[in-house]
């Protein structure tokens, strides 16, 4: 007769060989899993990467093949000049005062337009009638063609333009200026119209970020006796940061690739003298116009490092602190 501790024991030994002999074990289970998440995410990212790596990647890598070549542009290249055209990129005075322009217009547009459209952005959302046409007047310039926005800047800023002769009018004949051609106020012609059109697109990135402020938190500063100031200095400032930080990363990129209105308004000429060149201009007259595509390629290289250095410069000591975390989700776990 079989013990009611045998027959138990049995039982559980059935169960652990017999009835699980079909069941998968927990390893096989992960790997599967494993294989699974990876095929999600190359599904899901590859057409992307694919593209990316086509029309970005491909492009730098054969402009860095050509830039070491004296090229015309047709053909195979075959005159291989090694670093002479970074050499000679390098040494150009030209090229330097183009990267010096560049940076003065990061500077300027992050000074310029960063306090204007937090302004605008705080005035735009509070209740007051008009509000929408107001969004839709300072967006509209944002919308417009840069080549109808050049053309007809450098139309109103000639000598004999809408500006001086609006000046002339009002009696303010004296103030009357050469807005495109003169080195000293070129420059600053450059700024307004770069500040009057992408002034919009900031005014509205602050927005958004404004309305994702929880209307509690002044409330209970109201309650506490903060004034209007206080309240947007000890909390709009602070909560706006992370949109401050990726539309200042945005206006960097684009002052670094800046090109279509200079060669607009300025011309192929005149950019160099008037002091408005920028890097872009100087790649588009030494490479294009001078039938030198592998010098204009080193150019583009060059252009690229620069603006890459800076990106990852800004990203590692500014955007750092509102991307730790989104990819990996880790952002509100506590380091041990």
């Amino acid at each position: 007769m079989t013990s009611p501790a045998t027959y138990a024991a049995r039982t559980a030994g059935e169960r652990g060989t017999g009835g699980g002999a079909n069941a998968p074990s927990p390893a096989p289970r992960k790997a599967r899993a494993d294989w699974r998440k990876r095929g999600e995410i190359a599904l899901l990212a590859g057409p992307g990467i694919l593209i990316f790596v086509t029309f970005v990647i491909f492009p730098v890598l054969m402009a860095a093949f050509y830039g070491f070549f004296r090229w015309k542009g047709f053909g195979f290249p075959e005159d291989f000049v090694g670093l002479d055209n970074y050499v000679m990129i390098l040494q150009d005075p030209t090229f330097r005062e183009a990267v010096m322009h560049n940076m003065f217009i990061v500077v300027a547009s992050l000074i310029l337009q960063g306090p204007l459209a937090i302004l605008f952005a705080l005035l735009m959302n509070q209740k007051m009638r008009g509000r929408g046409l107001i969004r839709v007047l300072i967006f509209v310039p944002y919308v417009i063609s840069e080549v109808v926005v050049g053309t007809g800047w450098s139309l109103m800023l000639q000598d004999v333009g809408a500006v001086n002769s609006f000046l002339e009018k009002v009696g303010l004949g004296a103030w009357q200026q050469s807005w495109i051609s003169e080195p000293g106020i070129a420059m600053g012609t450059l700024m307004f119209i770069i500040s009057w059109k992408y002034i919009g697109f900031a005014v509205i990135l602050m927005l958004a970020g404004l309305q994702s402020i929880p209307e509690e938190l002044y409330e209970a500063a109201a309650i506490d006796g903060a004034t209007f100031w206080q309240s947007q200095w000890h909390i709009t400032l602070p909560l706006l940061g992370p949109t401050i930080r990726i539309w200042a990363f945005l206006s960097m990129i684009g002052s670094l690739q800046l090109f279509d209105l200079v060669n607009i308004i300025w011309g192929q000429y005149i950019a160099a003298t008037a002091g408005t060149s920028t890097m872009a201009t100087y790649m588009y007259q030494n490479g294009h116009l001078a039938g030198n595509y592998g010098f204009g390629n080193a150019v583009a290289v060059l252009l690229f490092l620069i603006s890459l250095i800076i990106a990852l410069t800004y990203q590692r000591i500014a955007l750092r602190r509102d991307t730790a975390g989104a990819v990996t989700g880790d952002s509100g776990r506590k380091k041990s």
